[in-house]
């Protein structure tokens, strides 16, 4: 028996490949699926069944794919939904056979309705392991406030009293030396306070998950959903497709994979309204771009900020990459959902200089610099656009918030007439920021680079979790 966990860190989430006996199952798989097909044959087994832990928000899921391109049958657990393709309804309890092994699915409801663990059981009949998708993470469980925003009258309340009984009464019974794989670890949206492990016990996570500790469910309630955020703008898209179904990615791919000369690549962007999309590293896109393009680095989560940052899934793209990896960029745009990139500029931003077309650069300084600035004119105005947790946790004293997870909200604090120095955590983010003012008119944003992380290198500043005037050490 094979089982592998395939982790995708840009999205932090877990696929499993499983093997017994030439016959193959694929849990939760990403949106490319030729991988999982290509390890099959090369182990001379057959995948069988294609299983859905629910309809994921953060990505869309590659099973229509998979199974059209292998004929296994999609296997949802109990769900109401109508699907756009041929699955497998299957019941609470029921099982299937793959090789000598043997999957059963446990209907765990609260993270979704549909939501489902799918239980291994090995070839001595034993319960070894247990796929559990969104309903319980290391160090956490599946925010229960998603499915409000496909289903009409299904709250958050109501999903995490699911979630309560069916960590009790499904999950906690199983017997503590089970493996529980989860769907996703830090970083994804899906949860709140997920761990860096991507694995563990369920013993060990009944002593540790501050959900599976001993309370009542409406003490459970108040917990589960303490200090959750609002999710990106693109999960319930994300949903939708999963549900409804959505273009090959052989498709999505012939469509973005599309060089066009700088002059074609300016037509396009004028006559569509696509966005322009810079994906190179934050310190080279600086020093010149496409005037009004967005900069959003590969080398980075994102599809995570591209779904956070471009509100619409069918907005059309236009890429600018480093050479040869252009076909990357399309599939991370595809495993979020956006797919409809209509092309890349071919030799990237150098053939668009050597053009002899409009460049925009944006000022970037070092932490050194930025002390000097105040230095010399005293207080100066300090964006930080991390996270509000991340602010309130260490900052620059009399920094102004104004977190890039929610853009529009934040560039209401900032003036056009007035000069700002943005920073972030290490410089990814600031520069996404900028870029995304700088588009919309914003000129006087000048970029920190190495973000926080620099300027306490520098000691050179004073840093508070709390409220006072700006100063230098």
């Amino acid at each position: 028996m094979i089982i592998e966990q395939i982790y995708t860190g840009c999205l932090a989430q877990g696929a499993y490949y499983i093997e017994s006996n030439g016959e193959a199952a694929i849990i939760d798989p990403l949106r490319e699926v030729q991988p999982y097909i290509e390890k099959a044959e090369q182990n001379g087994a057959k995948i069988k069944y294609i299983f859905e832990t629910h309809f994921h928000a953060d990505f869309v899921s590659g099973h229509q794919d998979l199974s059209k391109k292998t004929g296994a049958p999609i296997v949802f657990g109990p769900t109401g939904m109508k699907m756009g393709f041929d699955a497998i309804v299957a019941e609470d309890n029921q099982i299937f056979e793959i090789g000598d092994i043997k999957i059963k699915v446990i209907h765990t409801p609260g993270h979704t309705m549909e939501s489902s663990c799918f239980l291994l059981i090995n070839e001595e009949g034993k319960e070894e392991a247990l796929f559990t998708g969104d309903t319980l993470f290391i160090g956490d469980v599946g925010r229960p406030d998603l499915a409000q925003k496909v289903i009409k009258d299904l709250t958050q309340e109501k999903l995490a009293a699911h979630l309560y009984d069916s960590l009790r009464n499904k999950i906690m019974p199983l017997s503590d030396d089970i493996i529980v794989y989860p769907a996703h670890g830090a970083g994804s949206a899906c949860g709140k306070n997920m761990s860096k492990e991507t694995t563990d016990t369920l013993g060990n996570q009944k002593k540790t998950n501050y959900a599976l500790q001993d309370m009542t469910k409406d003490e459970f309630i108040k917990e589960v959903l303490t200090g959750l955020t609002p999710p990106p703008a693109y999960f319930p898209q994300n949903v939708l497709m999963n549900i409804q179904g959505y273009d090959s990615i052989d498709e999505v791919l012939n469509r973005g994979f599309n060089p066009l000369s700088p002059a074609a690549f300016e037509a396009a962007a004028n006559e569509t309204g696509a966005i322009v999309l810079d994906t190179r590293d934050a310190q080279v896109f600086a020093k010149g771009f496409i005037p009004n393009s967005v900069n959003i680095g590969i080398d980075g989560s994102f599809a995570v900020w591209v779904g956070t940052l471009v509100p619409d899934v069918k907005q059309e793209i236009l890429v600018v990459a480093e050479a040869g990896r252009e076909e990357e960029i399309i599939t991370r745009l595809a495993r979020v959902g956006y797919d409809h990139c209509i092309g890349y500029i071919k030799g990237g931003f150098e053939a668009w200089k050597a053009d002899g077309r409009e460049v925009d650069t944006i000022t970037s300084i070092s932490a050194e610099e930025l002390a000097n600035i105040m230095e010399k004119e005293g207080n100066v105005n300090i964006l930080d656009v991390r996270k509000a947790s991340e602010h309130q946790s260490e900052h620059v004293i009399d920094s102004i918030n104004a977190p890039l997870d929610y853009i529009n909200d934040s560039m209401t604090k900032v003036d056009k007439n007035k000069t700002y120095y943005v920073h972030c955590a290490g410089g990814y983010r600031s520069m996404a920021f900028t870029s995304i003012l700088r588009a919309r008119g914003y000129e006087n944003l000048i970029d920190v680079k190495g973000g926080f992380d620099a300027i306490k290198d520098s000691a050179l500043f004073q840093v508070s979790d709390y409220v006072c005037p700006t100063t230098l050490l």
